[in-house]
């Protein structure tokens, strides 16, 4: 089949592409790096013969999205539509990159039926973008499937985030963390691409949502033994106890549903993923 991914160049396009280039199917390759701007119609709509969209390309730093809401909601909101189209005029299936959706927890673990709830402006263009993409299902038949992952971590994400962040004030010899009780469903970035593979092998025509994790969760604190477990020196770890306004403090993903639909399961622990991101 004729794919086209957009952000290819992020986190998980980077471990898409490599994994797709061992497959049979054409790659199209777009994004900002490579000069195609997918919020601009007039660029998208000279893409031909697609089969299926992975849409991928999306602004995703929640920091940023409260200092730049516009820049959010038009981005994201406009990638998505023309996506969205370029499906209906082709024929083709889209597959969606979402996020966590759930705010704060009524139950655990979390299904996909569970009540969605935006928290910041990021979470917010994804509640617009998923309502969008079940506009096209229902009024034009476009094959639509969502994930839905919760936190996604692997080798090469931007240090900014937690176990990035962690792994290299480790290696720094000292760890500063502001509030180490939270609790979060980390899934490595290979198993998130072997889900995408799993939706793309999958034919069909319906609006599906699945979440993305692996049905466990570890804190902060959890994830800083692991990593400072794997050092011979003693890595100094401090905790300044500043507690965020509205902090979620656990988050736990049922899979049930991706497991006996699509057959993917989560396939590397928390310790394997750390050590993979150490190089160990």
């Amino acid at each position: 089949m004729k794919i086209l991914i957009t952000g290819y160049s992020g986190f998980i396009g980077t471990y898409l592409q490599k994994r797709l280039k061992q497959t049979q199917h054409e790659l199209v390759l777009a994004d900002i790096t490579n000069g195609i701007d997918i919020c601009d119609w007039q660029q998208v709509k000279r893409f031909e013969g697609i089969d299926i969209v992975i849409h991928l390309a999306n602004l995703s730093f929640i920091p940023a999205s409260y200092n730049e809401p516009k820049k959010f909601y038009e981005t994201n909101y406009l990638s998505t539509l023309n996506m969205l189209e370029l499906c209906r005029l082709q024929n083709a299936k889209m597959i969606y990159f979402s996020s966590y959706m759930y705010g704060h927890p009524q139950y655990q673990p979390i299904d996909e039926n569970h009540p969605i709830q935006a928290y910041n402006p990021y979470s917010q263009t994804k509640v617009i973008c998923e309502s969008l993409c079940e506009g096209y299902n229902r009024d034009f038949k476009v094959p639509i499937t969502i994930f839905r992952p919760f936190n996604i971590y692997g080798k090469g994400q931007n240090p900014e985030f937690l176990i990035p962040s962690i792994i290299q004030q480790a290696q720094n010899g000292k760890i500063i963390i502001k509030d180490d009780r939270p609790k979060r469903d980390y899934i490595h970035v290979e198993d998130i691409v072997e889900a995408i593979i799993a939706a793309i092998d999958n034919q069909t025509d319906k609006f599906e949502k699945f979440n993305l994790g692996t049905g466990k969760s570890y804190s902060v604190k959890e994830i800083i033994e692991i990593v400072r477990g794997f050092f011979n020196s003693d890595i100094e770890y401090i905790c300044t106890h500043e507690i965020r306004a509205n902090e979620v403090l656990d988050t736990i993903a049922d899979i049930s549903k991706i497991r006996k639909e699509l057959h993917w399961q989560p396939k590397i622990s928390i310790q394997d993923g750390l050590k993979k991101m150490l190089s160990l």
